[in-house]
């Protein structure tokens, strides 16, 4: 026993730890997760089948229905016929009446449409669907780049924190052997202490990425979570120039089939009204048995039940409806007028998205090179500066300018890495491709 609970406790201490072991994932890997765990593209999915099951659910309507019904009667005061000076009673005490009934619609015009409509839901789920999917994966790819934006920024300030801190402690040591000003020593306080506050803020953004990260995937948001990339490489990998001569195929966006679903819907829409001029068939066949019984004793085999049966069709045809089937159809048929003015207007925008857009992605590699060639100056200017400061050619308040404009370098540089991932993120997902 005492062996088993060891066993036990090991067991459950190890899965313990499982659970808490840190999840490793890639871009791909993470959008992936998102895409089966994001909650709204689980919600888009469930749409799916509750499409599905509405469009069988549509069709099942045109097809045989079989219904039964048990009707019982209790006559607590039955009826009674005079002849002359007699008075006789009529009916049975009980009455037991079972019918099952067979129909099936023949011709419906409201049926057709109908059935055109639940083929349109199911399109328009789809649609659904793939815009979800590909807003799911363009708030992934920000998420994750905005993780390793954070990183990437910690990386940098603990590394100029160091050389800060080195250069502080140089310094201390030259003013105290009287070689160096006090104002020299506080200028580089100052600027450590503003390193080291950017530092902190920075750490409390790491965390709130991550967290970001994980409600976007789907993960709990404090679930421990270790991305794989890296954002200089990544930056590399999104940087696809063929991607700005792609031809600007609106009708393959997912926004416009979303608007053609509109258009298409509101056709449906006149020919449902038209059809309600339509007449209606349907056919049915009964048979029902009755037993009639002066105690409550249905079930004896002796007993007589009398039975019946009776085939009907049902022509309904619509005559006259003082102009409201007109008036319904001229609605019908202004809101297909808006759905097409929609429809262009849609293309005409889209069309405008993406120009903007690819002009959006390609200021973004642009202007990443721009602040690479930039960082690299920064670098040298401030090197240049560290070193006559520490001669006694440059001043602190020289030092300390090279070194602000090479932090914001370094800070420009990261923003223009994740401009990059995020700008070609939204471009593909106007274009409706994830190449």
């Amino acid at each position: 026993m005492r062996h088993l609970l060891i066993l036990f406790s090991f067991i459950i201490g190890s899965s313990a730890y499982a659970q808490e072991a840190p999840t490793q994932l890639s871009l791909q890997e993470a959008i992936d997760y998102a895409l089966e765990n994001n909650r709204t593209a689980k919600n888009a999915a469930l749409d799916i089948e509750a499409a599905i099951k509405q469009k069988w659910e549509t069709t099942a309507t045109g097809l045989p229905q079989l219904n039964t019904a048990v009707d019982y009667q209790n006559a607590l005061k039955r009826n009674v016929i005079v002849f002359g000076d007699q008075a006789i009673q009529v009916g049975t005490k009980h009455s037991l009446t079972g019918t099952a009934t067979l129909s099936q619609l023949l011709f419906d015009g409201s049926y057709l449409v109908g059935l055109q409509s639940a083929k349109v839901y199911l399109e328009i789920s789809k649609n659904a669907k793939t815009k979800t999917d590909l807003e799911v994966r363009k708030a992934v790819i920000n998420a994750y780049g905005n993780v390793l934006l954070a990183e990437e920024s910690v990386a940098i300030l603990e590394k100029n924190i160091t050389v800060l801190e080195k250069n502080l402690n140089d310094i201390t040591k030259i003013f105290e052997n009287g070689l160096e000003e006090e104002e020299s020593v506080e200028q580089l306080k100052i600027t450590l202490s503003s390193v080291k506050s950017n530092l902190n803020n920075t750490n409390r953004l790491k965390t709130l990425a991550y967290q970001m990260l994980n409600l976007t995937i789907g993960k709990p948001i404090d679930a421990p979570t270790v991305l794989t990339e890296d954002l200089d490489v990544l930056t590399l990998q999104n940087i696809e120039l063929s991607l700005l001569d792609t031809a600007n195929n609106v009708e393959n966006t997912i926004d416009y089939k979303i608007a053609e679903n509109e258009k298409v819907t509101n056709e449906l829409l006149v020919k449902l009204q038209k059809s309600k001029a339509l007449p209606s068939l349907s056919a049915f066949v009964n048979g029902s048995y009755v037993g009639n019984r002066e105690s409550f004793n249905f079930t004896n085999s002796n007993e007589k039940w009398f039975g019946s049966s009776i085939f009907g069709v049902s022509l309904n045809v619509p005559i006259f409806s003082s102009g409201m089937r007109n008036a319904a159809t001229q609605r019908a048929q202004i809101n297909l007028e808006k759905a097409e003015i929609n429809l262009t207007e849609t293309e005409q925008m889209l069309n405008l998205q993406i120009q903007s857009a690819k002009s959006d992605y390609q200021f973004a590699i642009e202007d990443y090179q721009n602040k690479k060639e930039n960082l690299s100056l920064a670098e040298r200017i401030e090197q240049k500066n560290q070193t006559k400061f520490f001669e006694g050619i440059a001043s602190s308040f020289d030092l300390r300018q090279a070194q602000t404009q090479l932090y914001t370098a370094q800070q420009e540089l990261l923003q223009t890495m994740l401009d990059v991932i995020t700008k070609k993120a939204e471009l593909e997902t106007l274009l409706n491709t994830t190449n």
